[in-house]
């Protein structure tokens, strides 16, 4: 939204499904130019159909994506990145399924050309309490979770409704107020991982709602016609129970501040200049959860009391 490339990282211990989620993305990128970042190839992470060119460490892909490797240098690779010609709307990094995320977010804070997006952590419905209680994977599998804005519970195809329900409300416990989104074969819907919209120059807030299987996603736009707290605003929707919300809202200046939540991480920036009209927010939650009466009441709670 600054011009800056946003970045969501996708955590989670081996076989969780981080790739499956990968190919998924890549599959419904819906036009957008997306750039992986894997710690290698291996077996192909893409799948082959998609793949339309190979050349060293970097796998062009259908659509305008690319996938590369950085094996044990991130910030060469990123740096690579970010200087090459090809116009990128959103990096991926999938991390090893041992990694912990909070030490590459640390690693992407160097580089003030990117911008943290989110962490999304995949987890496996039928196996993250017996890990997370292994005695020599806990310490990974734990920092893991701890680092989370949203997990994805995947494979919750594999357990009963019972279980799963009992798997939510363990991972709430040990990750108070995270995020947490049931899925199988990690299907879910673009703008959970990815934001609402990317770098592209578009103020359409518009997000689709969708049916994935186990779980039905409800969305929320709104209008904000009045100068607004945007700080105030954010911790609000920080609170709410939200997957993710995104907009504009103006203050009594006049200019248009930009805010991003996911799961409890906020972030606020200044609005590119070509953001005019209304302000507007969107947001996207699970159907059980996203309260749209408590949405609509927090923002009317950070209008500018006095502003026209």
């Amino acid at each position: 939204m600054t011009g800056k490339i946003p970045v969501t990282l996708i955590g989670g211990y081996l076989g969780a499904g981080k790739t499956t989620l990968v190919n998924h993305l890549l599959r419904n990128a819906g036009g957008h130019r997306l750039a992986v970042l894997v710690n290698e190839f291996g077996a192909l992470p893409v799948d082959a159909d998609l793949i339309e060119a190979r050349n060293d460490n970097l796998l062009s892909i259908s659509g305008g994506c690319i996938c590369c490797s950085f094996g044990s240098d991130l910030l060469g690779a990123l740096m690579q990145l970010k200087d090459r010609a090809d116009a990128i709307d959103h990096l991926l990094i999938e991390t090893s399924g041992v990694a912990l995320p909070q030490s590459i977010v640390q690693s992407l804070s160097l580089l003030p050309d990117l911008a943290l997006d989110g962490v999304i952590v995949v987890t496996d419905a039928e196996t993250i309490e017996q890990r997370a209680r292994d005695r020599y994977m806990s310490d990974t599998v734990l920092a893991q979770l701890a680092h989370a804005d949203i997990i994805l519970l995947n494979k919750a195809d594999l357990v009963s409704r019972e279980r799963l329900d009992a798997v939510s409300h363990w991972l709430n416990g040990i990750v108070p107020g995270v995020r947490i989104v049931p899925a199988r074969n990690a299907d879910v819907p673009l703008e959970v991982v990815l934001g609402h919209y990317t770098r592209r120059p578009s103020a359409d807030l518009t997000i689709p709602p969708g049916r994935r299987h186990t779980v039905e996603y409800e969305t929320l736009s709104l209008d904000i016609d009045a100068p607004c707290d945007a700080e105030h605003l954010a911790r609000h929707l920080a609170n709410a129970g939200l997957l993710r919300s995104k907009g504009f809202v103006r203050g009594l200046d006049g200019k248009f501040a930009s805010l991003h939540v996911v799961g409890k991480r906020a972030t606020i920036e200044p609005a590119p200049e070509w953001i005019e009209g209304p302000g507007r927010i969107a947001c996207i939650g699970l159907a059980h959860q996203i309260n749209p009466p408590e949405i609509k009441a927090a923002v009317e709670a950070c209008l500018i009391v006095g502003a026209s």
